[in-house]
This record gives structure tokens, sequence and C-alpha cells, in this order.
């Protein structure tokens, strides 16, 4: 402890001097630190009070630090040189901001030149393509022109004959009349129009006798049919209505005979004349049959052998529905197929040719005589060995309940009344029809009426009697819609109705129902197919059918059409030239002559029937692919010259086998201008289109203000009378060509697709070829039909919103008995997709390659997919 205070003092004592020299050191260096504090902080304190307060000065002149203005500054002579530089500088700056700006303004106009220059480029450069196309088209048409062979005849000069030719050959006997020698042609040209000069009945005695709902309903037909004329002087034909009369009135044959032999137009022998007698009842007698009729031809349902003359008379169906439509919701479906009984048969036979005879010979003997054979007995005994085996549920009764209806001798009496007799028809698969035991009765009003009934209600009529004679059997094929089998093949008959397929039965069974339709149903149906008989057999053509005349809604076109990128974005796809030349329609009526001459069984025996010329059809023969590169290529557009290819040569050329042609689009719309608008943008530039005929559904004009886009192709605005769904589908006269796609207002479509659907369209002209596809089945538990409108895997109809068909659909749909004047899409608005028809897939379809494997995917993918498969082929 004394050390270490000796330490520290002596420390002190002996470095002393060190110690302080550090003390002062400390000391000096903080006085400079404070001395350098008062200087930075309060010098410039003081400096800034010093400057405020001298600025404060009243004299201007005594400032030092204050601003000075700028001729004070240039006063200085160092600063002047600045100044001038300065003024010098900025004038130049703004000279040359002037040019930066004047410069800006040329380069924006040469921008705007260029763009111009290089869109008056692109025009001229499409405008060289278009000019060359049409130079390529002009020169394939003139070569056409200058290469056809059969160039178009003018229509040949119509004579109307206003006297009689005395030199008109006379058969040897009325019994062998026929056309070519108890007709007189001249007085129907084939330019005629085949003029009908109808008697009224009132005017002579026999009118009083004649069944009162026959004679309205022969009168209210004849007022709305197109071939009646009031000028008989220029008549082809001239008709008579005899009958059916009623009994009690009847008169007398020989009255009646000189009633008609004094018509005004009878001419000595009535040649062109047409007595028509129609039954109501099956009841109805052959009066006219001691009758001497001259050259007059006959209708009626009952002849006899020696009074029939076939190719000249015709055999008419009863007229059942005389005042009244069917009721179509009364008739059954087809499905199923297979009804309750096998086949039926309900009659009673009130005269036996058998009882007739002097001997009674064994049914073997009758065979391998030579004597007339009743064959009722062997078919009775036939027909009840099969029910009693009970094979299958037959039900034959050969004697009525009731107080059988009236018949001819030897003919099978109906059995109670008509209600009864279609409910049991409803039942059977089959319908016997035994033809009258007497020979030499072709044909009777009974067993007309039985083949009616049958056809009305679906049962496949099975004639037994091979001579029998069935209405209008030179035109129809009956043998797609009934079996006639002879009477000694009775032992068979049930062996071959069990060896038919369900398929057969079927297809005979629609068969049935469409001539019933068409040629049974309706007075109307029955007088125009009398008339069809007969000027199909002097080769006529049918009066062209009857278009919807368009009224037009005015309205302004200027805006020029721009280009949906979307609707624009095709890739790779060549989608064909954009017409140049004016819009050309499909060539109309070209078949007018080879119809009647080519197609007389087609057109009778399939729809929609001989009734009405249609100015093309989609059944029109097509050529083989070799015919139009020798000699027959006139219209035709080969891709690549026939050559094929892609690329160019695809989008220069439509190819197939149909000469070029172009599609017109009939859009639906109600109030929706703006969405209208858009879509009506969306088809500038389509190839192929033709016009744009626009359906205007609503009771309210379109806004008179409204510019509708310039297309490139016209514009067709036409008013209706009523707000209808099915105003799509009336056969407009701006229509002009065959094809047609029927699109509504909201349907989006890119070109790419419109022109694939076009393409698939014109290789099968007979179908639809659309977008939208819905799906429907049989509900067996509700007993009813499902319609399924989301995607779907499994298509079986395609709807009419976005679809290609041909223009004889509209035709037909307005023309259909069952759907003219029935449609109620007034009320429910979605029955315009019912329109569309019933297809059946083929069961290899490739699912996968529409994506429906999983049968989960995406809008477009479905939408791809129902393209692909549903098609649809109209079939009532």
């Amino acid at each position: 402890m004394t050390g270490y205070t000796m330490l520290r003092n002596g420390g002190v004592g002996n470095g002393g001097q060190p110690w302080l020299l550090r003390w002062s050191s400390r000391i000096r260096l903080t006085w400079l630190s404070f001395i350098l504090f008062v200087i930075l902080v309060f010098f410039p304190l003081i400096g800034h009070y010093y400057l405020t307060t001298i600025d404060d000065a009243d004299d201007a002149g005594k400032r030092i630090f204050g601003p000075r203005t700028g001729n004070e500054l240039c006063e200085v002579k160092h600063v002047q040189d600045l100044c001038r530089i300065r003024e010098s500088v900025s004038e130049e700056l703004l000279q040359l901001e002037a040019k930066r700006q004047e410069l800006n303004s040329e380069i924006a106009k040469l921008n705007l030149k260029i763009e111009a220059c290089k869109k008056s480029i692109e025009n001229a450069k499409q405008d060289l393509l278009q000019l060359k196309n049409v130079i390529s088209q002009t020169e394939h048409s003139y070569k056409e022109l200058m290469a056809q062979n059969q160039p178009k005849l003018s229509l040949p000069i119509r004579l109307l004959p206003d006297k009689d030719d005395a030199t008109f050959p006379l058969p040897k006997s009325n019994r062998n009349c026929r056309l070519h020698n108890c007709f007189d042609y001249s007085r129907c040209p084939l330019t005629s129009g085949f003029p009908v000069y109808v008697y009224n009945s009132d005017d002579y005695p026999f009118g009083s006798s004649l069944d009162p709902l026959i004679k309205q309903a022969f009168e209210a037909t004849v007022r709305t049919n197109v071939y009646v004329t009031e000028n008989a002087n220029i008549a082809c034909v001239y008709i008579i209505l005899v009958g059916e009369m009623q009994e009690p009135v009847m008169p007398k044959p020989t009255e009646l005979e000189q009633q008609l032999h004094s018509l005004p137009y009878w001419r000595t022998d009535g040649h062109n004349h047409l007595i028509i007698n129609l039954s109501r009842k099956s009841e109805t007698q052959n009066f006219l049959y001691n009758i001497s009729t001259g050259r007059a031809m006959l209708a009626q349902s009952t002849f006899y052998d020696v009074q029939y003359r076939p190719g000249f008379d015709i055999v008419v169906s009863p007229l059942v529905h005389a005042m009244s439509e069917p009721n179509f919701l009364e008739i059954p479906p087809q499905v199923p197929v297979k009804r309750k009984y096998l086949f039926s048969f309900q009659g009673e036979k009130i005269e036996s040719l058998r009882s007739s005879l002097q001997e009674v010979r064994s049914f073997e003997e009758e065979i391998e005589g030579n004597a007339p054979a009743d064959y009722d007995d062997r078919i009775i005994t036939t027909l009840k060995a099969v029910q009693d085996s009970k094979l299958d549920f037959v039900l034959v009764e050969f004697t009525c309940k009731n107080q059988p209806k009236a018949s001819l001798p030897t003919e099978w009496a109906l059995c109670g009344e008509r209600d009864d007799r279609l409910e049991l028809l409803k039942l059977s698969t089959f319908a016997l029809i035994i033809t009258p035991g007497d020979t030499r009765l072709v044909i009777s009003a009974g067993c007309a009426m039985r083949l009616f009934e049958a056809l009305e209600v679906g049962a496949i009529p099975v004639v037994l009697g091979e001579q029998v004679q069935l209405p209008y059997n030179d035109v129809i094929r009956w043998n797609e819609a009934a079996l006639i089998i002879p009477k000694p093949r009775i032992t068979e008959v049930h062996f071959l109705l069990r060896s038919i397929s369900d398929n057969d039965l079927l297809a005979m069974r629609r068969q049935g129902r469409f001539l019933w339709e068409t040629y049974f149903s309706t007075s109307d149906n029955v007088f125009s197919t009398v008339l069809a008989i007969i000027r199909t057999r002097i080769q006529i053509p049918a009066a062209p059918i009857r278009e919807e005349t368009a009224v037009e809604i005015p309205h302004r076109s200027g805006k020029a059409a721009g280009t949906d990128p979307n609707m624009a974005d095709n890739g790779d796809l060549d989608l064909g030239p954009v017409e140049t030349e004016p819009p050309y329609a499909s060539p109309k009526y070209l078949r007018n002559f080879t119809l009647t001459a080519m197609d007389i069984y087609r057109n009778w025996n399939s729809a929609p029937g001989p009734f009405h010329l249609f100015p093309y059809t989609p059944f029109d023969p097509v050529l083989p692919s070799e015919a139009k590169f020798l000699g027959s290529g006139t219209g035709f557009r080969p891709i690549g010259g026939g050559a094929g290819g892609s690329g160019k040569e695809f989008q220069a050329a439509l190819g197939g086998n149909v000469p070029r042609e172009q599609f017109t689009v009939v859009m639906l719309t109600y109030e929706r201008e703006e969405v209208l608008m858009n879509s009506l943008e969306r088809l500038n530039g389509l190839p192929y289109l033709n016009k744009v005929v626009v359906v205007w559904n609503s009771p309210k004009l379109p806004s008179e203000d409204l510019l509708w886009p310039d297309i490139g192709v016209p514009i067709m605005v036409v008013r209706t009378e009523k707000n209808s769904l099915n105003n799509r589908f009336l056969p407009w006269d701006e229509i002009e060509t065959e094809a047609i796609l029927s699109i509504d207002d909201d349907a989006h479509l890119r070109h790419d697709e419109i022109m694939f659907g076009f393409r698939v369209w014109r290789e099968a002209r007979d179908r639809i070829v659309g977008f939208p596809g819905r799906y429907h089945a049989w509900d067996i538990p509700h007993q009813s039909w499902l319609y399924n409108s989301n995607y779907s895997c499994e298509l079986s109809m395609v709807l009419t919103g976005a679809a290609f068909f041909h223009k004889v659909r509209y035709c037909r749909i307005t023309e259909y008995p069952k759907l003219k004047g029935t449609h109620k899409d007034h009320q429910v608005h979605n029955c315009s997709s019912m329109v569309s028809l019933v297809l059946s897939l083929p069961s290899q379809t490739n699912w996968s390659s529409c994506g429906c494997g999983g049968f989960v995917f995406k809008e477009e993918t479905a939408a791809h997919c129902s393209f692909s498969l549903a098609r649809s082929i109209q079939k009532h």
C-alpha cells in the first residue's frame, strides 16, 4: 500500500511535466472547438441579420445585395455580352422549336400518306386479284357459251283451239278407249298450263240428287284449285260431278245418259271429259255401269272388268272426310312396329259365288279347272285354323255382331261403325282385305274403304286377290305399302307375314302413311290427285310452287363493315374467293318436262308428291366425275382445272360434281338492332354469299336513323305479318339460291366453319347440315318424349339456328298438310327446334374423334362434334 502511494506520488513528482503538457493540450483543443462553434453559429446569424436590415433601406441606390433589373445588370460591361448571347440562344431555340413542330407535323402527314399508300396498294392488289378472277371467270363462261351445243330455247307458241278437229279418229268401241284414240291432245299443249273447266251440277237435273256433303266438298275444292278456269273454250279437260247420288231421288240410267250427252261441251262423244263419281259410303252402287259415257273418262271407286279401261279410267279413293280435316293427333304413332294382333279381319259375306254355281267341286278341282273358283270358303277355314292355333294373336270374324253394311254381291260387307273398326285396326299389325269372289269386279267401294281405314291408322294392308285394281295403281307402287297376295296362297299367308322384319314393316307403314296423307285424307287431296293423274298421263308439268312475296322494309346502307378479328382468324384454311361479279341465282325450272317423263314414279311415291313443280330439288341427277371433262363441263369449277390441289387452287374453285353456286343467309331477328348489326358485319367478305335475307319478326320497324353495314352483297329486310318463328321457313321469293343458311341473329360462326358446312352440304344436298345438335329419345317411365338440350355425345336432330338445307324444304314445310296452318310456335317459341328432323346415328361412330370420349368436353368441341354428326333427312 505504501509502495503504491509512493508510486503515484513519485509519478506526480517525478513526471509532473508530461502530465502538465497533456493537460494544456486538452485545454487548447477545447478552446479551439468552442471558438469554431461560435464562429460557425453566430457569424452566419449576424450576417443574415445585417443583410436583411441593409436591404430594408428606402434608397434603392444604397442596396448592395438586393435584386436588380436586367438593364441594371446589363450596364455592367462584362455582363452585356452574356445577355446578348442569352437572347440569341433563346431566339434560336424558339426557331428550332417551331421548326421541330413543323417537321413533326410534316412527318405525321407523311405517315398518313404512307398508310394511305399502303392501303391503296393493298386495295390495288386485291382489285388486281379480283380482276384476274373476273377475267378468268369471264373467259371460262365465254368458253362454256361457245362450247355449249344445246342453247336455251324459247317456249313454243301456246295453241288454244277454238273448235274441234273434224278429223279426230273414232275408236271401234268405247270400251277400247285409250288416250291415243279417245283424247284430243291438241287441246292440251305442253305449255297450256292444264286448264280445267268444271260444270256446275246445279244447272242440270241430276244435281239435285247428289249427296250434299260430297257436293259441298267438291265445290269448295274447285274454288281453290289453280287449274280450274271459267273459260271453257281454252279448257283441256271438262269435269262433271255425278255422284255419290242419293238413292230415293236417283235418276234413271237413261235420263242420266241424256243429261250427260246434252252438256254444252260434250261434242257428240264426250272426249276430254271426266265423269267423277265419288263415294262416301262402302255401299255406293256402280250406276254408271249401264250408261254410255262415250269417250269420257270415268273416276270412281267401283269398276267391273268390262267397264274399266286401264290407262284411261281412274280408280279413286273414297271421300271419307268430306267437309272436315282428319284429326292427325288421333292417328297412332308409327312405333311400336308390332301390335297386339298379327292381323285382323271383320266382315260378312252376303252372297257367295259358290251358291250361284250349278256344280260344287272340291278346292283342288277348282284350282285345276278353268271355271271361276270361290276361294272364300278355304280362306275362312285357313284363317280360323291360324286363330285356333294361338301361335300368334289374330282376330278374324266372319259374322257381324250387328247388321252388316250393304255391299255388292260376293263382296265382304263391313261390320260395325267406323270408329269401332278403327280401334281394332289400331291394334293390328296387318289388315286383311279380301277381294270380292266375283273376279269380274276389279275394285269395289267396300275394298277401297277397307284400304283407306287400314292406311289411316297404320295397319299394313294385305290384299287377297291379285286381280284387284287399287286406287291410282298406274302411278303408285302399292308393293311398297301393301302386300298383294293371290288367293290360292292363303295357306302361306301366316308364314309370309311372320317372315317380314321390323325394318320392312316400318318402311311399309311409313309409305302407307305418306300415301294416305297425300292422296286419300281430304277432299282437296282426292280432287288434286285425280287432276294430277290426267296431267301426268298427258305429260304436262305441274303448276309452279307458290313462293311467299317478300315485303321489303326500306333501310339505309353505307356503313363500311369492319373485320372482326375473331371472324377473320381462319388459320391456314383457304376459304374460297369472294365473288366479284354480280350475285348469280341458281338456275330454275331446268327439268320441267323431263320430270313428267323420267321421274313419274319417284314423284308419286315420295314426298312431296306430284302436285307442284319446284324450281329445283335436291334429288336432281348428278353427273359423274369424268363427265365435266368430257363435254359436260358447263358451270363446273373443278379444283386446279381437274388436277386437284390445295391452297390457291382450292381457294379459286368450288369443286364437286355440282356446278358453281352460291348460298343465301336467312337471319331471323326481333328488336335487337345492335346484335343484328354485329352479326351482319361478321358476314363481310364471306365467299359464295349471294345475299342476306333478314326476317324482321317485330311489328315495330327498325329505327330510321339505323345505318346498315355494307358487306358487299345485298341485304333484304323482309317484313312479316306476325311474330312467328315459322317465318324463317317461308319460301320467300327473294331467296334465289338452292342453298340456304338459316342462322339466328346471335349465332357466332367463323367463316371457315360456314364454308366447311357449305362444302359438306353440296355433297349431301338432301340433308340438313348444321352446327347446334340436340338429342331426343322415348322416356319409357313417363311414356313421353325426352328432349335434351345439353351437350351430348348422342345427337338425333339439328336445330335450324345455324344449318344449311335446300330451299325445297321451305316449300315442303309450308305445303305439308299436317303443318300448314297448325303451327303453335306463337305460344311455345322453341317449337322451331322440332322442325329439325330425326336421324339414326350409326353404331360404329368414333366418339373420341369429336371429343366425346370422356362425356365432358368444352363448348367449342361440342359445336364441332354436333356439326360432324348431326345431319338429318326429312321423313315424316
